[in-house]
């Protein structure tokens, strides 16, 4: 995954610029299309959080998971504002960074929200990380994480 988004500075939710290397090494991946306008998006956001708090928070070790939102928000301030309304701790690519149009285009985006959950190279795991949280909870992380063929340290 750091392939995909090497020259680039993802951010935290605090605004700090973080090295998409170190960050997203090793991880399940979850690409997190969304946007605060969107009625979906807003319902399906809290439920992404516990997943990502569960696995990632509260787990120890913490689980080799991460997401990066990609806004369709229709300004920075928009974006800034639903991130920290409603988003978990995890990564964001700058609203201004012209490269969410390329991963729009590279993962076949046309409707938010969407999650696609990719392996390391950022080849698809699913596109449909978002009914499978719905559908399994927890347990869908273990799936994605078989597929993704990295190192564990994950324990049921």
């Amino acid at each position: 995954m750091a392939e995909v988004f090497a020259g680039r500075a993802l951010l935290n939710k605090d605004g700090e610029p973080v090295e998409p290397e170190e960050a997203l090494r090793n991880k399940v991946v979850a690409l997190y299309f969304s946007a605060g306008w969107c009625p979906p998006c807003r319902d399906f956001t809290p439920l992404l959080c516990d997943f990502y708090t569960e696995l990632v928070e509260e787990r120890e070790p913490p689980a080799q998971f991460e997401v990066v939102f990609i806004s369709s928000d229709k300004s920075p301030e928009d974006m800034v504002e639903y991130y920290h309304e409603l988003h978990g701790d995890w990564l964001a690519l700058p609203w201004h960074d012209p490269y969410k149009h390329d991963l729009k285009k590279k993962y076949n985006i046309t409707a938010v929200p969407r999650l696609v959950v990719v392996k390391e190279s950022g080849e698809v795991i699913t596109d449909k990380g978002r009914k499978q949280i719905r559908d399994q909870g927890l347990a869908c992380f273990q799936n994605w994480l078989e597929v993704a063929e990295i190192f564990q340290n994950f324990k049921d």
